[in-house]
């Protein structure tokens, strides 16, 4: 324990590697899948338009509402901080625990599965069974298959849990580079259609009249697409220079982001018709194969495990900070808190959370177990966004070295926008959305041991 209290956390991380955090977690498989859905509930092109502006302004807000919480207070652990800090730690220790046990592990354990899933279109292989266990813990109680993709996944997960224990400064450099390499060939794929694609023929411009179910419904598909905007804080402490590359990174990258995603959709639809990009399971790939023949499917899939491997290895990378933060306030396992003296990282929280996302892409209950806390853990982004205006009262003499644009309107937005989001999921799917939140309350026994524990050995 006393090694650990000395070994501090390195700043390694400049401020491209801050933006490379945000771009490239943010964009992973969504791009090349979301348009399709966003078509079929928004009812035309134009309105899936709208509903990008409007997402992409809404994660806006929350960016620069976590903007100022970040400059603020850049310590290791994100929103678990600003949490604890505005409402009591019980506030953040819930929001750890989803996202140690849930969240952030089965959000790495779904981008290792798309992963592998990508690949299966040059190993067709990897989607074999090699073995059944033969009890009813698979699918709507069936047999749980296991694919060798998995175990692949699984291998992917540990190596870049062994890139990023070997120095932030290592892993920051890897996430710059994939990223970089990620939007060179998203630029491709626009240019692609573009300019080589042949405009699509005349088709309606409407598929069906616009419902206000349809339009939250599209905005929540494009929220998901923008989602994990905040990871950037998370590594808070080793980023170089906090108070200016925190902001930075949270608003550029988010621009960034809207940005590209607005240019990708606008090569689907100059190449595919709305009938045509509701009709694809694949909007990417079939707007490429149209655009540039056959080879052009095949160079989506490779953007698209690039863009994920770049997603995976930013999640991973801010991820471990979050169990780190927790057990460095004795909220969690004490090991977590542990910085390797070497490479000054938590090396115990990389690989625990790298090994329990390798359980859950084994178990094949990752995405179920991921739907359960969507709607829990918007509850606390929310909450999140709104810590802004409540330390503005409880904590009015705080240094803040970037203060949020438009306050308090922005913080408002982006609270109300996931308010929305947390009513529609609470509507499409609502055994889930209560299990989920039965899930994060289970963490209450725990907080209070870890409490308990450690109010006594302050007594000691």
């Amino acid at each position: 324990m006393a090694q650990s209290k000395v070994i501090e956390l390195r700043r390694d991380l400049g401020l491209w590697g801050a933006i490379s955090i945000v771009v490239g977690t943010v964009i992973g498989s969504g791009i090349f899948l979301v348009p399709r859905t966003m078509v079929l509930r928004a009812g035309s092109v134009p309105m899936v338009f709208l509903v990008w502006v409007i997402g992409g302004l809404l994660s806006l807000s929350g960016a620069l509402s976590y903007a100022e919480l970040a400059a603020a207070m850049p310590e290791a652990g994100g929103e678990y901080v600003y949490l604890t800090e505005a409402y009591g730690p019980l506030w953040g220790f819930l929001y750890g625990w989803t996202q140690v046990f849930v969240a952030k592990s089965g959000s790495i354990a779904t981008l290792a599965t798309g992963f592998f899933l990508y690949l299966t279109d040059f190993f067709p292989g990897l989607d074999r069974i090699f073995y059944t266990v033969p009890l009813p813990i698979g699918e709507h109680g069936a047999p749980l298959d296991l694919r060798y993709g998995q175990l692949l996944a699984m291998a992917l997960i540990l190596f870049l849990a062994g890139i990023n224990y070997f120095g932030v400064k290592i892993g920051g450099e890897v996430q710059i580079t994939v990223t970089v390499i990620k939007v060179l060939l998203i630029a491709f794929v626009v240019m692609a259609g573009l300019v080589f694609g042949k405009a699509s023929a005349p088709a309606p411009a409407v598929l069906h009249p616009l419902t206000t179910a349809g339009f939250f419904a599209a905005l929540v598909a494009a929220l998901w697409a923008y989602d994990g905007w905040n990871n950037v804080s998370m590594v808070a402490s080793e980023i170089r220079q906090p108070q200016r590359s925190l902001p930075l990174a949270l608003i550029g990258g988010t621009l960034a982001v809207i940005a590209i995603y607005l240019a990708a959709n606008a090569a689907y639809f100059h190449v595919l018709s709305a009938p045509e990009v509701g009709a694809s399971q694949r909007v990417a790939a079939d707007m490429m194969r149209r655009a540039v023949g056959g080879w052009g499917a095949h160079a989506v899939s490779v953007a698209a495990m690039i863009s994920i491997f770049a997603a995976l290895n930013g999640s991973i990378l801010s991820g471990a900070r979050v169990p780190y933060a927790m057990a460095r306030d004795g909220r969690f396992i004490a090991a977590a808190a542990r910085v390797n003296a070497a490479y000054h990282t938590p090396g115990i929280s990389i690989w625990g959370l790298s090994a329990w996302s390798a359980v859950l892409v084994l178990s094949g209950r990752y995405d179920q177990l991921f739907t359960y806390v969507i709607f829990a853990s918007w509850i606390l982004y929310g909450m999140t966004a709104a810590s802004v205006i409540v330390l503005r009262y409880k904590r009015p003499n705080m240094t803040r070295p970037y203060k949020t644009l438009a306050y308090p309107v922005l913080p408002v937005l982006f609270v109300f926008g996931a308010i929305l989001l947390v009513l529609s999921t609470l509507f499409d799917s609502p055994r889930e959305s209560l299990l989920g939140l039965a899930f994060i309350f289970l963490g209450l026994p725990f907080y209070f041991y870890w409490k308990h524990r450690a109010s006594r050995e302050k007594q000691d």
